[in-house]
């Protein structure tokens, strides 16, 4: 199409601290490291994305991405930027993997699209607002006395459920989340994510069945990713629900899940798929097969978690919603994007497009890279 075609893409490293450390199983988390993208057309338009790259799940740092964008936008400078399946096909062909700073172009496409469309970004993926999107608050994994305090204020804000990191002991799990439960009492809504913790699936399905008193919702990602073909024995054995995270990276992952009937439930991400283009394959696949879906994310800012909202009113098997890491900076450098009103609710921006912009201010400050 006349004037789509991509004339320049700036990207920049987006650092702010959190309020306080952030920690899995996996290692804490001190200061956002995250990527920005921003596409320009020949007819003025703009895309944004970002991603949060995390080296220990989807092996990327700031400085991978930083380089590796660069790659991208030299093979995909000049082409038209509403291809977007022809700019995806490009990236791939481009390097293996690396879905983090992918997921951040394919946004930023998007974002040009729907502007294109003159529609939101959730109604150019064929959604519609049928559904109010409510965030769960998180709880670090720690010590069980702060968790338990943690959780009693988030609960006392209002959020709706209440998600806590596990992934140590069984002894230590348990503790954690009996304080937890001392703490919002029996019927607030609970949610755990071991992050791989608990490694094997016999270890796994034995702090489950210990955790089956305390009234869980569902549990990510209980055992190492690479041992997913034993999910499906832990799936039968416990008496919590599970859902795939790690191992359900993009729609090639979810195919294979589906197919070896692992678990009823996946938490897409962004960053794990490579985008919205991949995102909303696994979302229909899941669909399909009758699962029960979340949409999660990293680190992002509000401008990748405004992302991640559009993508979840798409489908409406998309019943969970993971958004709260915005609200952990110490600042906000985005402009527009989602709102968080009371109890957790989220509005979605009616703006064409992604709705969502960073600041200049951050920019002008940050280091960057201009094709």
């Amino acid at each position: 199409m006349q004037g789509t075609a991509i004339r320049s893409i700036e990207l920049y490293k987006l650092f702010v601290p959190l309020k306080e450390p952030f920690v899995i199983s996996l290692g804490p988390i001190h200061t956002v490291q995250n990527v920005v993208v921003i596409i320009r057309t020949e007819d003025g338009c703009a895309g944004y994305g970002e991603c949060s790259p995390y080296m220990t799940i989807n092996g990327e740092s700031v400085d991978t991405c930083f380089i590796v964008g660069q790659y991208f936008a030299k093979v995909l400078k000049d082409k038209n930027a509403l291809d977007i399946a022809g700019c995806t096909e490009a990236m791939d062909k481009t390097i293996y993997a690396n879905n983090s700073i992918k997921s951040a172009f394919d946004i930023a496409l998007h974002d040009i699209a729907a502007q294109h469309s003159g529609v939101p970004l959730y109604r150019f993926l064929g959604g519609d607002k049928n559904k109010v999107l409510e965030t769960d608050m998180t709880v670090s994994i720690g010590e069980p006395q702060k968790m338990k305090e943690d959780a009693r204020r988030f609960q006392a804000e209002g959020f709706p459920a209440i998600k806590v990191k596990l992934g140590g002991t069984k002894e230590d799990d348990v503790a954690r989340i009996r304080a937890i439960r001392e703490g919002i009492g029996s019927n607030h809504p609970l949610r755990i994510d071991a992050n791989q913790g608990w490694g094997t699936a016999d270890y796994a399905i034995d702090v489950l069945q210990a955790l089956a008193e305390y009234g869980i919702e569902h549990c990510e990602e209980p055992i190492a990713r690479y041992r997913f073909m034993e999910l499906p024995r832990v799936s039968a054995a416990s008496p919590i629900p599970i859902m795939a995270d790690e191992s359900c990276g993009d729609d090639h992952d979810a195919e294979r899940l589906i197919a070896l009937k692992a678990c009823p439930m996946f938490n897409i991400k962004l960053g794990k798929s490579g985008g919205f283009f991949k995102g909303k394959k696994i979302a229909d696949l899941g669909a399909a097969a009758g699962l029960h879906m979340q949409v999660g994310g990293f680190m992002e800012s509000r401008l990748g978690m405004t992302a991640a909202a559009h993508l979840a009113l798409s489908n409406a098997a998309i019943h969970h919603c993971d958004f709260d890491t915005p609200l952990m900076f110490t600042e906000d450098p985005v402009i527009g994007g989602i709102s968080y009103l009371e109890n957790g609710v989220i509005d979605v921006p009616e703006t064409p497009g992604l709705g969502a912009v960073i600041d200049e201010s951050y920019l002008r400050n940050a280091e960057c890279w201009i094709l």
